[in-house]
């Protein structure tokens, strides 16, 4: 019999109030493509920094490759042959691509021999970055393709992958997928967690299932339909969304031929980008990450402040120069793609990351001035956690405590329950499971049925075609014209990634009103003219 690469057994873990993993077994084999399900909080990340040597298990014990081991650090892993990529990118943001790598390899490595490396790889597998930028200047998508590298050149026995896929379009998921395939047929086991159903029944061979900390099950995904792994993991099949025709009201949003230079080398410009979200709405923006969808964000947000005066308007006002408080008194309430560091302060607790951006409302009664009313904003925050169901052990636990997708349910919740009148989402299901994504969604529409603008920025075209009324396609810096979700497949979406849409007969109205009945225009794919710039794949 084949020795199993990884042999977990009763492996248990505890949190003050919280035990994440509770007596947990389980078996890997040379060569096998393992998944780990369970929804959001049920111990998958906590029990993969077990493996990584991040967290110590308070009870249990290891094997690998038929050997007892006692992994207390991630450098013992990596010299046992463990890589893992973790969900929250581990990168230092002023430091290069090269650089991050290289700090994780054997040290007999020179920076040019690494950065050679780093080429060689992105080649081979598809995964093109320019090992010498800076990392603070990547998008969440190239952050995740520098994690694969550096994980891929440590030639793993065993690879760890938190969410691999969460912000990759289709074809980078199906290239990265042929990957993973490649180094599992050359013996190297994978551990893969991912909340998308469909993704585990094409990849993985073996499934085990997690639920509070328990293991519940285990099974052949190819075997199973979403419904029957949704039902192992949460119990139930997520409620199916309920669409209603979209009401439309007064203009809430509109960008008028908003161009702006890039704020420092590897950024992206923005070329005359015009854009109208009504009241009742849901416009959708997809496109491969790194293609300007960050910078069109930090200017509708007001974290960059240079948009040419008329560009912006939220209402009847001229917003180009105000800052994010500014535009949530007109109503704006924005949730970026980055959880930790700009979604939730990480070593705050929940109820005081409330400050961010709902100070006004969490004021003390009876004073003013700034001053805080501190029973208001746990019973804030309670509030929140509980309408979200969000996993938490209470209003004092610090963000960086909860797992990305309860942390993810939280930051949504906040903004949602300010009742905006313009919400700007990114990846709002970026890393939480099917029972969670779907009441996300649900509280989307409720929110446009309730009058709101929403603008949804989202790399995942499922998402984007269920919530949609209408899409535009952002490269290269450049939006697309509107087009009805009625019309919207995911072949054309695609070809529109590369910047491939047709403008003729579009007038500039009829790129910004909406089109959400079909306009039987004919639309034949032609490559923008005078396009420059790289595309980011």
């Amino acid at each position: 019999m084949t020795t199993a690469r990884l042999q977990l057994t009763d492996i248990s873990k505890s949190y003050p109030g919280v035990r994440a993993n509770d007596a947990v077994s389980m078996s890997v084999m040379p060569g096998e493509i393992h998944a780990v399900l369970g929804e959001n909080g049920a111990g998958k990340s906590t029990l993969m920094k077990i493996i990584y040597g991040a967290v110590k298990p308070d009870a249990g014990s290891i094997l690998f490759n038929g050997q007892t081991v006692q992994i207390r650090n991630p450098q013992e892993a990596r010299a046992l042959g463990i890589a893992m990529v973790f969900q929250h990118f581990s990168l230092f943001g002023t430091i290069t691509v090269a650089e991050n790598v290289w700090l994780g390899l054997d040290r007999r490595l020179t920076l040019a021999e690494v950065t050679q490396s780093i080429r060689d790889k992105a080649s081979e597998y598809g995964l093109d970055i320019d090992p010498m930028r800076p990392v603070h200047t990547l998008s969440v998508g190239e952050m995740q393709r520098v994690e694969i590298i550096r994980a891929l050149l440590t030639g793993p026995q065993l690879l760890i992958l938190d969410e691999p896929t969460s912000v990759l379009v289709p074809q980078a998921v199906e290239k990265l997928f042929v990957v993973l395939k490649k180094v599992a047929s050359a013996g190297c086991s994978i551990l893969y967690i991912s909340h998308k159903l469909h993704e585990i029944r094409e990849l993985c061979d073996v499934c085990t299932v997690l639920r509070s900390g328990r293991v519940t099950g285990v099974c052949q995904p190819a075997q199973e339909s979403n419904a029957s792994l949704s039902r192992l993991m949460i119990g139930a099949e997520p409620p199916k969304l309920t669409r209603r025709q979209p009401q439309l009201g007064a203009t809430v949003l509109r960008l008028r031929a908003l161009s702006l230079a890039r704020d420092g080398q590897f950024g992206v410009d923005l070329h005359d980008v015009t854009l109208k979200v009504h009241a009742g709405e849901v416009v959708g923006v997809a496109g491969v990450s790194g293609n300007g969808q960050k910078e069109l964000l930090y200017a509708m947000s007001g974290e960059d402040v240079r948009s040419p005066a008329g560009t912006i308007q939220i209402g009847e006002v001229d917003a180009s120069g105000l800052r994010p408080r500014a535009r949530r008194r007109l109503g704006l309430h924005f949730v970026p793609e980055e959880r930790l560091g700009r979604g939730a302060v990480p070593t705050l607790a929940l109820s005081h990351n409330l400050l961010l951006t709902r100070s006004e409302a969490i004021s003390h009664p009876r004073f003013a001035g700034g001053w805080i009313g501190v029973k208001q904003l746990e019973n804030h925050a309670r509030r929140i956690i509980e309408r979200f169901h969000v996993k938490a052990s209470g209003t004092a636990a610090v963000a960086r405590s909860l797992s990305g997708g309860n942390l993810q349910k939280y930051i949504v919740g906040r903004e949602i329950d300010a009742n905006p009148k313009l919400f700007i989402v990114s990846q709002p299901t970026w890393g939480v499971d099917v029972g969670a994504a779907a009441q996300i969604r649900g509280e989307i529409l409720a929110l446009r049925d309730a009058g709101c603008a929403v603008l949804l920025v989202s790399e995942e075209l499922d998402e984007l075609f269920e919530l949609s009324d209408r899409l535009h396609v952002m490269a290269r810096g450049r939006l697309s014209p509107s087009l009805p979700i009625a019309q919207a497949t995911v072949e054309k979406v695609g070809e529109w990634m590369s910047g491939l849409w047709d403008l003729a007969g579009q007038t500039a109205a009829t790129r910004s009103e909406p089109a959400l009945s079909p306009t039987g225009s004919g639309m034949s794919d032609v490559h923008l003219a005078g396009q420059t710039g790289e595309q980011h794949a």
